[in-house]
């Protein structure tokens, strides 16, 4: 009787330490997925700070050619902070939103001679657009970090203990669909006959996105 008492007991120990070391190995698996997270969407936030950095440059060199784009200039302006602030997802949209301002500036560029050829400009742009692609590129790790954390909070058995020890799904860092479409830039107004040669005598060609479908 005494024997199996004694078997019971250690077999609830052993349950207990089972169930214990199960909690610790989940718990544990949190958090390093979430450091990863966490760690990604740091170097997210080490390139989207460059090119924050970058713009007032940018804005400078081109303001002084594009007086009739002031509309776009003071979106890049505002969007500026955007792109440093929030959530993942607000972030991606501000970002996105600033890809395409920042396309539409160096599209329109394209007719501003003087412009193009200003080292400065193109050293600026390159950095812009190298900043653009370091953030695709460390973007793609972030996802990933983000999939495997949350797939872990909802699949057995973590999703028996994610809200309990307060870990929640992470954001995916997306562009919306509608950035993702290729800048329009109507040069109708420059082509136009008997328009001037020179920008600055007539209305800079106007920029305009691609409409969603």
């Amino acid at each position: 009787m005494v024997s199996v008492l004694t078997f019971a007991l250690g077999a609830v120990g052993l349950v207990i330490l089972a169930i214990v070391a199960l909690v610790i190995a989940v718990y544990n698996g949190f958090v390093a997925r979430r450091n990863r997270v966490q760690d990604a969407m740091a170097q997210i936030d080490v390139q989207l700070k460059r090119r924050y950095d970058l713009i007032p440059n940018l804005v400078n060199a081109v303001k002084g050619y594009m007086k009739y784009e002031k509309s776009v200039l003071t979106q890049v302006t505002q969007l500026r902070t955007s792109i440093v602030t929030g959530n993942a997802q607000e972030k991606a949209q501000a970002n996105g939103q600033l890809s395409q301002a920042l396309k539409s500036i160096f599209a329109v560029a394209e007719n501003y001679p003087d412009l193009k050829a200003s080292q400065n400009f193109k050293d600026l742009q390159q950095q812009l657009m190298d900043t653009e692609d370091k953030v695709a590129f460390v973007r793609t790790a972030y996802n990933d970090y983000v999939l495997d954390y949350n797939n872990s909070l909802q699949q057995f058995p973590g999703n028996m203990f994610a809200s309990g020890f307060g870990f929640q799904k992470a954001d995916f860092f997306q562009t919306p669909a509608e950035q993702r479409e290729p800048v329009k830039i109507d040069f109708d107004d420059v082509n136009a006959p008997g328009a001037s040669a020179k920008p600055s005598d007539h209305a800079a060609p106007r920029s305009t996105t691609q409409p969603k479908k």
